[in-house]
């Protein structure tokens, strides 16, 4: 058997950076911090609310009570492969139910799930498992356009640590020295009926004795500043608490319905989905993305609640009738973008209220209230929904703070923002002020209401590109651009783009004497490094020269208005 893990025994172990005893203290006695791990938490909703609806997915409704116990029996199985608390497991899931069924049951097993994308191929997750050191991969067998069980298998070989390969849909063929299982046949069915269900949560208790109610529950993953994303550790404690604080901010009670079609294995899909719906006792509702799967989800749940991503507004406007399915909405809370006038003319009406929200792997959430005006719901995205945040608008680069008003960068800290990335001591002392401020690299500027500060984001520091949600960091490509031997230099930039906020565009300079390569020659060269499809540019602008800065870097501002400038040309927009 393998020696145990210690990321559970204690969170100042070497792994990540732990929060001031001091102030888990006075986080515990106001009582945002609880003393249960999360497991635990969603049990004792369950108990609760046993009798209500806790789940509904395509082919698939549980009320709390089936939830909890089903994730107990499937925990157990877990645990029957030698998969020990503490271990890591790599999860690459899609919007189904069962995907929320292993979610609690790898945290009731006392895993800690590795929340990547099933978009990604070898690049990201080789590179995810050098940091982490993974026990299992979790991977959906029929995910489209990407065999996850052939790149599971071909991970394994890479990385001894890796020994159990599990999927979702199919038992498939283990390799020479690992086992492999359909998360859907580790069911226990021993442990049907009362008395059984009685047995099975002592045993699923006993599997996370060990594990400290503040220890290390989930490593998410950052959409990174540099060309390797860093792994979040997010603790048992503040993740449940950024949760349930997100519910009470947009009022969302135990008579709500969540849905959900972002990717629900994601930070948001998680702190704004599941464990939000379920910390105050709702349903939480997940399909793909998908008009028709929506539609049939609004006709079995009440949606009341949904993040409303700018592609998702389109798909509902887009879709006779879809909008009039979700008339039990009452917060659309809008994400990812500059809120359009469109938008409040179709969401904000019988009852329902547009409201704006910012959030990130690493902690920090902000949400306008559904009681604030109009004005500051429209045009800010919110404030703090913790009154255990704190929040600083610094000049980029320095730690002085900058006049109310002006615009500068969004530094924070509070009882469930990290302290510290995983493993990652040299990054920490770039990403965090001297006193331990969260450097965000997101421009924002405050505006005062009252007693209360609310945020307007006004930019980016950090070189990302935000396609529908998902975050291609731009240093990352331009290295493996200029690996074709064709591109001297390179440089990706966000181009506006009015369904999914913005799409990648190369810039490229040509070697000396190199004829220039088509854009599929560029995503064919990502493609045989294996890269997630949704990092390749979908433009690409050939130049002599790429413009510098007064300190010779590439001048990524200019370089993003001259992008702009030929898309609104050629749509015939000013």
């Amino acid at each position: 058997m393998p020696e145990r893990s210690v990321l559970t025994a204690s969170p100042e172990g070497p792994e990540f950076v732990p929060f001031a005893a001091e102030e888990v203290g006075c986080w515990r006695a106001a009582g945002i911090w609880g003393d249960s791990i999360i497991p635990a938490e969603f049990s004792q909703i369950a108990a609760q609310r046993r009798e209500h609806r806790a789940l509904c997915a395509p082919t698939l409704e549980l009320t709390f009570g089936e939830l909890d116990e089903l994730t107990d029996r499937v925990a157990l199985g877990l645990a029957a492969l030698g998969l020990q608390p503490g271990e890591r497991v790599l999860l690459q899931l899609a919007n189904y139910g069962w995907t929320v069924i292993a979610w609690y049951a790898l945290l009731k097993a006392g895993l800690v799930p590795v929340a990547t994308l099933a978009q990604h191929r070898s690049f990201e997750i080789d590179a995810i498992a050098r940091q982490c050191a993974p026990a299992a991969h979790l991977v959906q067998r029929d995910f489209p356009g990407q065999d996850l069980v052939a790149l599971a298998r071909a991970t394994a070989a890479q990385h001894g640590s890796l020994r159990v390969l599990l999927t979702l849909g199919d038992a498939t063929r283990g390799d020479a020295g690992r086992s492999s299982a359909d998360i859907v046949a580790l069911e226990d069915l021993r442990h049907h009926g009362p008395s059984r269900a009685v047995e099975a949560r002592a045993a699923t208790t006993a599997l996370t004795r060990d594990v400290a109610i503040d220890a290390l529950a989930v490593l998410q993953l950052s959409g990174g500043t540099t060309s390797i994303p860093k792994l979040i550790p997010r603790l048992h404690a503040e993740y449940w608490y950024n949760a349930r604080a997100y519910a009470e901010a947009i009022g969302l009670g135990p008579d709500g319905g969540v849905a959900h079609l972002m990717p629900v294995v994601h930070n948001a899909g998680i702190v704004c989905g599941l464990h939000a719906a379920h910390a105050v006792g709702a349903c939480f509702a997940v399909c793909p993305y998908e008009a028709s799967a929506l539609r049939e989800l609004a006709g079995r749940q009440t949606i009341t609640h949904m993040l409303l991503p700018p592609a998702l507004a389109k798909l509902i406007q887009g879709e006779p009738g879809l909008r009039e399915a979700l008339g039990g909405l009452r917060a659309a809370v809008w994400v990812l973008g500059q809120l359009e006038t469109d938008v409040l003319d179709i969401f904000e009406r019988d009852g329902c209220r547009v409201l704006q929200m910012f959030g990130m792997g690493e902690g920090l959430c902000m949400a306008t209230p559904p009681s604030a005006p109009a004005a500051l719901r429209h045009s800010t995205v919110g404030t703090p929904i913790s009154p255990y945040d704190e929040v600083r608008v610094l000049e980029p680069g320095t730690e002085k703070p900058v006049a109310l008003g002006e615009r500068g960068e969004l530094c924070c800290r509070g009882p469930y923002t990290i302290r510290g990335y995983f493993r990652a001591p040299d990054r920490n002392a770039q990403a965090f002020t001297s006193d331990g401020f969260y450097r965000t690299g997101d421009l924002v500027s405050e505006v005062r209401h009252g007693a209360s500060r609310y945020f307007r984001l006004e930019d980016r520091i950090k070189d990302l590109i935000n396609r529908g949600g998902e975050k291609i960091n731009a240093a990352e490509i331009e290295e493996l651009l200029v690996e074709h031997p064709a591109v001297a230099r390179a440089a990706l930039v966000a181009m506006p783009d009015p369904r999914l906020g913005e799409r990648p565009c190369a810039y490229v300079v040509l070697r000396p004497g190199a004829s220039p390569p088509e854009l599929y020659d560029l995503c064919a060269h990502l493609n045989g490094r294996g890269v997630a499809k949704y990092k390749w540019p979908e433009r690409m602008e050939v130049r002599e020269r790429l413009p510098l800065t007064n300190i010779d870097k590439v001048d990524k501002a200019a370089l993003r208005a001259d992008i702009a400038t030929r898309v609104g040309q050629e749509s015939g927009r000013p």
